[in-house]
């Protein structure tokens, strides 16, 4: 195997650097293989990049971007889809020291548009829509002085692309990129809390890069399927072959697994990452068509927690040669741990059924890991607190050169999730609060317990969701489950929402849900959990399309407790409005106040619930209604019926 050495992964280098190191050691070599539109019988076409064509196409972009006025230290948005050219963009920013500013599309524009405020940026590279929101937007993107359009450019000036590409600029000679320099700001995806941006310097990636190879066995030789762009930068820097997925980021747990495994089959992929619900897809495709992917050693996981029984049905549809690893990491560390399949099948899943949580492995070298006492406080100095024991619940903190150190122009969440380690026994840190819990067993491995933030706080005491949900997802029947909490902080309601397989009906659901009082009786973990609740599909986030969004799920098991003539009572206010409306159709008023009241009554009951009916439509499927009874009941109650059904795929549901 060729050593870490040979890869010239330096601290000191910039990624760019490294980058052309690459393609001086091996030109011909092919770096990108990306999805080129389809072919006849469904299959998909492919293009091939060198590692030559790759670096001749960064320093003619970095040379262009330079002469349009993109210098070093430059916050630059780039918005472009998965694929060669948002590489070559992302590498010619990296060789101009500029900072690529990156958020996930899938967060919404609302989120998106909050994240580009704090960030200032004075660079805009990115498709024709993302211009559009641009120039609706334009406060948000005020200091906005240079544009590059992905393709045509609409009704706004500045530079395409291809005009870019077109000219012929002199060569930049770069300013020297120090490995602490700032490389690029990620935005986490905002999914507990506000979406924050994470400040990653050259160095940070390449200890990433160093973390990953050492956890995973990673060398040049290798084929990597990946579907997260910040995986493919990784990729390039070891020298490795990526080949971009043939799925949609924001969809992967909807993605067509025939076209999966057939380019694992086409490049004989050797490794791949990918979420939970994306390895779902095509273990389950796996094992119904028993096609086989001898190439393929190497499967890491992560982004949400990887269920037990996932691993081992991966397990088992794999090679017998091929590891399933699966990482914990957050947005502002990636990776910290790392644990492979063997451990998780013949070591922790049985104590995962028992309420211990999630074992995630031990922590990867290079990575320091104290549990600390759990506080929704900001802790100025690790000096303040007094770390926890083995066994103990805390809250996750972590440090080490992979570890971002700050936000991003965001100093009250410096406050809240950064600690100043000024020891005098070593150099000075900056340890990150990852806002999860768990603790580290006698053995150094670390554990799982949950968020912080979704704790349920019950007079009785916290439950930490991971740990009671371990109980149940071991019941056959049981897809997933969720704990949530309902009313207020230290005094609320802990309601369990249930996720069962396909096929499971009414009747059995009745039978299915005595077995999980108990369990639930029978575990300490989860003695007094008396409330569970049926939901057809859990919403998910936008990323990984397998974080639950146990918030949401809290404000529907609200809404599911709420009695029943509270519910009515609330849909007689609709009925009301069309008896009234009847009324002054049937005889009309000569009254002018009672003449404007049912004509706000008739924008009330006609415009406003039809304009409802798209939001209902995807709910009422999932609740099993056919459209047409969905749209009348959406008509006659509005938002009372229809913000009663379960949220659904439109949600980003797995």
């Amino acid at each position: 195997m060729t050593s870490l050495a040979h890869y010239r992964l330096e601290s000191q280098d910039s990624l760019a650097d490294q980058l052309a190191h690459n393609a001086d050691a091996f030109p011909s070599k092919v770096a990108i293989i990306s999805p080129d539109g389809r072919i006849a019988g469904g299959e998909v076409r492919y293009r091939e990049l060198s590692y030559q064509e790759l670096q001749a196409q960064v320093e003619q972009l970095a040379n262009e971007l330079a002469a349009i006025g993109i210098t070093k230290g430059m916050r630059t948005v780039l918005m472009a889809a998965p694929g060669p050219e948002l590489f070559a963009l992302a590498f010619a920013l990296f060789r101009l020291g500029a900072v690529p500013v990156v958020v996930d599309p899938g967060m919404g524009v609302r989120r998106m548009l909050h994240c580009y405020r704090t960030v200032g940026a004075e660079a805009f590279i990115g498709p024709p829509i993302a211009h559009a929101v641009r120039v609706l937007g334009w406060r948000t993107f005020a200091s906005i002085r240079i544009t590059v359009t992905l393709g045509r450019r609409w009704f706004w000036g500045g530079h395409t692309l291809e005009g870019l590409r077109r000219r012929t600029a002199e060569e930049h000679q770069p300013r020297t990129i120090r490995g602490s320099d700032l490389m690029m700001i990620g935005f986490t995806t905002g999914s507990t809390g506000p979406a924050k941006g994470v400040e990653y310097t050259h160095a940070m990636a390449t200890a990433m890069a160093r973390q990953i190879q050492a956890a995973h066995g990673r060398h040049r030789e290798e084929v990597s399927l990946v579907t997260l762009p910040l995986y493919g930068i990784l990729d390039l820097l070891f020298g490795s072959t990526l080949v971009l997925a043939p799925v949609a980021p924001a969809k992967v747990a909807h993605a067509d697994p025939g076209l999966l495994v057939a380019a694992l089959t086409r490049f004989d992929v050797s490794t791949m990452f990918a979420s939970p619900a994306l390895l779902r897809v095509l273990a389950e495709h796996l094992e119904c068509h028993n096609a086989e992917l001898p190439a393929l050693r190497c499967v890491v996981s992560g982004g949400a927690p990887v269920p037990a029984e996932l691993v081992a049905k991966l397990s088992a549809v794999l090679d017998s040669s091929a590891t399933v690893h699966v990482t914990y990491g957050a947005t502002e560390a990636l990776p910290i741990s790392s644990v492979q399949s063997a451990q998780i099948l013949h070591e922790s899943a049985d104590l995962s059924a028992l309420g211990d949580g999630t074992c995630v492995g031990r922590p990867l070298a290079g990575i320091e890991v104290r549990i600390i006492p759990v506080t929704d406080l900001p802790v100025a100095s690790m000096a303040e607190v007094q770390a926890h024991s083995a066994w103990q619940v805390g809250e996750i903190t972590v440090a080490g050169p992979a570890v971002s150190r700050r936000y991003h122009a965001a100093p009250a969440a410096d406050r809240l999730h950064k600690i100043h380690d000024d020891s005098p026994r070593g150099p000075a840190k900056i340890w990150h609060r990852t806002g999860d819990l768990g603790y580290l067993d006698a053995m150094g491995r670390l554990w799982f317990c949950g968020r912080k933030s979704q704790r349920v706080r019950t007079g009785a005491g916290d439950l930490h969701t991971v740990r009671c949900e371990g109980v149940f997802n071991a019941h056959p029947l049981v897809r997933r489950s969720a704990l949530v909490g309902v009313g207020e902080a230290d005094r609320q309601r802990p309601v369990v929402c249930v996720e069962t397989q396909p096929g499971v009906g009414r009747r059995q659901w009745r039978r299915v849900r005595d077995e999980l009082h108990a369990l639930a009786a029978a575990n300490p973990v989860t003695q007094g959990l008396g409330e569970f609740l049926r939901h057809r599909a859990f919403p998910v986030d936008v990323r990984h399309n397998a974080k639950i969004g146990r918030e949401e799920l809290a404000r529907w098991a609200q809404r599911q407790l709420q009695p029943q003539g509270r519910r009515w009572a609330l849909r007689t206010i609709p009925l009301a409005g069309w008896a009234y409306l009847l009324l002054g159709a049937v005889h009309p008023v000569d009254s002018i106040p009672l003449s404007v009241l049912w004509w706000i009554d008739a924008f009330l009951s006609v415009v406003v619930h039809a304009a409802q009916i798209p939001v209902a439509l995807p709910r009422g499927r999932a609740a099993g209604r056919r459209p047409g009874a969905t749209i009348a009941l959406t008509m006659l109650y509005g938002a009372t019926w229809w913000r009663s059904l379960s949220p659904t795929a439109k949600d980003g549901v797995a």
